[in-house]
C-alpha cells in the first residue's frame, strides 16, 4: 500500500505534472491581476505587516468573526510548521542548495494563488448557525454551481486533516520532545492529545486566539535563534547565495556527503517542497481567512499573500541559509529529519539544538489545532443538517495519539496524497472564477480605502461592510 502511495506522490500529484499546472495558474492569475502583488508590493505590505500592531486588526471586531490578523495568524500557524524545519532541509539534502531557488520561484507563484483564493473565500462566504463560514467548498458551490465538486473538495480536505493536521504533526512532536529532551512518546501523546483538545474545544474563537500568542512568539523565537547563527557565519552568507543561484541553473556536484543534484531535480525537489510548505493552491488557508472581518475581499487576500511571503521567503530562506554556512549539509552521513536543522543550530550555538526541537513542538502543536478547524468546517460542509459534525472532536483527538506513538511512513504518504487532492478542485476553480478576482482586484487597488463595488454586485457574500 505504502509503494502504491509513494507512486502517486511522485508520477502524479506530486510530480512535475502537478508543478506545472501550479506554475501555470499562478502565472494566469498573475496575468489576470496584472501582477498586482508585485507591481505594488509596497501597497500589500503596508496593508498587512504595516498594520499587526494597530488594535482594531488585532482583536475581534464583529460578531462571529476574526480580526484579520487572527484569520492571517490560524492559517498562518497551520502553514508554519514542520516543513519550515523538516521540508528545507529535505530539499536542501536531496536537492542541493538550488532548490531554494526553485523554492523562492514556488512561494511568488504560491502568493498570487492563495491569494486568489483568499479572495475568493471571502467574496462568497457566508453565515450558517451564527458563524462566518466560507472556503473552496464555498466559492466551488456558489461561484461555479458545481456542488458535487466542492462536496469532493470537503471529503478530502477532511481526510487531510487527520493525515497532515494530527497524526503527522504529532509524530513530529513527540519525536522532537524524545529526540531532543528524553520524553516518552506515549506521555507526550496523553498531554498533547489532552492539550488539543482543550483547545479545539472553544472552537474558532479559541483557536485563534491560541494562534495569535503562537505563531509570533514561535516564529520570533526560531528567527532569533538563527540569527545568532547567522551573525556567526555571516562571513559566508554571500557564497550561500552564489551556492543557491549556482545550483539552480548548474545542478551541484557531489561534495562530502551530499550525492550531487541535477538542475531538473533540484526544481522538482524545490517546487514541491515549496508548495507543501506554504500550501498555495491547496485551498486549506481560506477556510480561516473567510471568518476575518474585513470590509474588502481582496484586502483579505493581501493577508494571504503576506502569509506565504513570511512562510516561505522568510522562514525557509532562515533554515536554508543556516544549513548552508553551516555545511551541516555535506556531512556524512546526513541527518534526517529534524535532527539536520538540529545539527546546523548546533554547530552555531551551544543549545542551538533546542531552539529547533522547542521549535517544532510549538510549529507542530499550532499546525495540529489549526487544522482541526479546517477539517471540522469540511465535515460541517459535508453533513449539512446533520450532527454527525459532533463527532469529529472525538475521532480527531485519538488520532493525535495515534500519531505521537505510531510509524507514520504510510500515513505520510496518504497524507500527501490528500493534500494533492484537494490541489484539483481547487485549481479549476481559481481558473473558472479569475475574472471575479481579477475584478476585485482592480476595485481594490484603484481605491484602497473605500469599497467601490455596486451593492447589488456582491450583497450575499460581502457580509461585513465598512463601518462609518
Amino acid at each position: 500500500m505504502e509503494k502504491v502511495l509513494e507512486w502517486l506522490n511522485a508520477r502524479l500529484l506530486w510530480g512535475p505534472p502537478m508543478v506545472a499546472a501550479l506554475l501555470a495558474v499562478g502565472m494566469w492569475l498573475t496575468a489576470v491581476t496584472k501582477g498586482m502583488l508585485f507591481r505594488r508590493f509596497g501597497v500589500v505590505m503596508r496593508y498587512t505587516a504595516g498594520t499587526l500592531f494597530r488594535r482594531k486588526n488585532r482583536g475581534h471586531t464583529a460578531s462571529g468573526a476574526l480580526s484579520p490578523f487572527q484569520a492571517m495568524c490560524t492559517a498562518l500557524a497551520a502553514t508554519v510548521g514542520t516543513g519550515n524545519i523538516v521540508g528545507v532541509g529535505l530539499a536542501v539534502s536531496v536537492g542541493g542548495p538550488g532548490a531554494l531557488f526553485w523554492l523562492w520561484v514556488s512561494a511568488l507563484m504560491g502568493m498570487v494563488l492563495k491569494y486568489a483564493e483568499v479572495t475568493l473565500a471571502v467574496a462568497y462566504r457566508t453565515v450558517e448557525n451564527g458563524r462566518v463560514v466560507g472556503g473552496p467548498m464555498y466559492y466551488i458551490e456558489k461561484g461555479l454551481g458545481r456542488k458535487g465538486l466542492a462536496q469532493l473538495f470537503a471529503l478530502f480536505g477532511w481526510l487531510a486533516s487527520f493525515g497532515i493536521g494530527a497524526a503527522v504533526q504529532a509524530n513530529a512532536l513527540a519525536g522532537s520532545l524524545r529526540d531532543g529532551f528524553g520524553l516518552r512518546t506515549d506521555a507526550v501523546g496523553v498531554v498533547t492529545a489532552l492539550l488539543a483538545g482543550l483547545v479545539i474545544i472553544g472552537g474558532i474563537r479559541r483557536i485563534a486566539a491560541a494562534a495569535q500568542v503562537l505563531v509570533p512568539f514561535m516564529s520570533l523565537f526560531y528567527i532569533l535563534g538563527a540569527a545568532v547563527v547567522l551573525v556567526r557565519y555571516s562571513t559566508a552568507i554571500p557564497a550561500a547565495f552564489g551556492e543557491i543561484f549556482k545550483g539552480a541553473f548548474r545542478g551541484t556536484a557531489a561534495v562530502g556527503g551530499f550525492a550531487g543534484a541535477s538542475v531538473g531535480y533540484a526544481c522538482r525537489i524545490g517546487m514541491a517542497r515549496g508548495v507543501f510548505t506554504h500550501e498555495g493552491g491547496m485551498g486549506s488557508a481560506p477556510i480561516a481567512h473567510a471568518s476575518a472581518d474585513t470590509d474588502h475581499p481582496a484586502r483579505q487576500g493581501l493577508w494571504g499573500a503576506f502569509e506565504v511571503f513570511f512562510d516561505s521567503i522568510v522562514m525557509c530562506t532562515v533554515t536554508g541559509l543556516v544549513l548552508l554556512v553551516t555545511d551541516t549539509w555535506k556531512v556524512f552521513p546526513l541527518p534526517q529529519g529534524a535532527a539536520l536543522c538540529a545539527a546546523a543550530f548546533a554547530k552555531g550555538f551551544l543549545g542551538g539544538d533546542y531552539v529547533v526541537y522547542g521549535g517544532m513542538v510549538l510549529f507542530a502543536f499550532a499546525t495540529i489545532v489549526a487544522w482541526y478547524y479546517y477539517g471540522e468546517r469540511c465535515a460541517a460542509y459535508l453533513c449539512r443538517g446533520r450532527r454527525l459534525q459532533g463527532l469529529y472532536p472525538f475521532v480527531y483527538v485519538p488520532v493525535v495519539f495515534g500519531g505521537c506513538v505510531a510509524g507514520l511512513d504510510t500515513v505520510w504518504a496518504a497524507a500527501d496524497l490528500f493534500n494533492g487532492l484537494m490541489i484539483l478542485p481547487n485549481l479549476v476553480a481559481l481558473v473558472a472564477l479569475s475574472p471575479v478576482v481579477g475584478r476585485l482586484s482592480a476595485d481594490l487597488f484603484q481605491a484602497p480605502h473605500r469599497l467601490r463595488l455596486r451593492n447589488e454586485d456582491f450583497t450575499p457574500f460581502l457580509v461585513f461592510r465598512r463601518r462609518k
